[in-house]
């Protein structure tokens, strides 16, 4: 009897355990070449700026007048020289550590604040949500570029001051979708059987609200990422974000505008960067969206 009970339950069908949510999304992006290219490209971005020290092969900061706006193959200089004589791929590789932190640092923090408050006003309803969020439409009805220069104009040149004028500036765009999906949320029937409990407002929040708004909020505000990359060396361009003689690529630009005519691939070296950069991040962030959706 132990061996025809031993047989059948060998033959058992095996109960395959889940991957669960995230690992779904993990499984699905691994099949995605496109954003996966794109995310080995932004982790080389990142470990380029964190060992900088390491890969520069000269000081950033250091020039000559003699070697100024050398063309790229130059012995020594693989890059050429900018306006000053320094060494354009050091600049470059320094460069990435603040145009990352300008670009990247803004997304989480109004990530945390804006979904805040969406979920807050959406969840609450009625006159509070009128309150919260006629307030954001005031923010929102800015466009992005003239609210990011008015708020560092206002403020001051400075990388601190630069990273709160983005982080505002994208606060009510993942606020009003916060509060979008929240306010669809809370209408389904689960949430509501929850009210009718007795379960407490932050604890139907925490319990059944985050769980099901957090992936289409982090999804929207992955897609940020690449916007504030532009509007960050947008300000660092016009004189409103990192100061001199810090290596930034945006400030690269603005110095080197004026050698556009004797070494043009030089000056379009850092908006290059830019450019690659902001689209391996917008690659990365549709991929993550594709993921993300149970549907497909």
């Amino acid at each position: 009897m132990s061996v025809i009970t031993a047989d059948l339950a060998s033959e058992a069908p095996k109960v395959l355990k889940s991957p669960g949510f995230w690992g779904g999304v993990v499984r699905r992006l691994s099949r995605d070449p496109v954003a996966l290219t794109a995310l080995g490209v932004v982790i080389l971005l990142v470990l380029i700026a964190i060992f900088a020290p390491y890969i520069a092969p000269y000081d950033p900061s250091k020039g000559s007048v003699i070697r100024r706006l050398k063309p790229t193959g130059t012995p020594g200089y693989i890059l050429g020289t900018d306006e000053l004589g320094r060494d354009m791929l050091s600049r470059l590789i320094y460069g990435a550590r603040l145009s990352l932190v300008m670009g990247v640092v803004p997304v989480p923090v109004a990530f945390v604040i804006g979904s805040a408050i969406g979920i807050i006003a959406g969840y609450a309803g009625g006159i509070t949500n009128t309150l919260i969020m006629r307030t954001i439409d005031v923010f929102y009805a800015f466009p992005s570029v003239l609210l990011a220069v008015a708020l560092s104009g206002a403020l001051g040149s400075g990388l601190t001051n630069a990273l709160v004028s983005l982080t505002v500036v994208f606060i009510p765009q993942i606020a009003r979708v916060a509060e979008s999906v929240t306010t669809q949320v809370r209408k389904l029937d689960y949430v509501d059987a929850a009210r009718a409990s007795g379960a407490p407002g932050h604890t139907i929040i925490r319990v059944h609200i985050l769980s099901n708004v957090l992936s289409p909020i982090f999804v929207f505000a992955t897609s940020l990422i690449s916007v504030s990359m532009i509007l960050a060396s947008g300000l660092s361009f016009l004189g409103l974000g990192v100061r001199p003689p810090d290596a930034e690529w945006g400030l690269m630009l603005n110095t080197l505008r004026t050698a556009i005519y004797n070494n043009p691939f030089v000056a379009a070296l850092p908006g290059l960067m830019i450019f690659i950069t902001s689209v391996c991040f917008n690659l990365f962030s549709d991929g993550l969206r594709t993921a993300m959706d149970v549907k497909s």
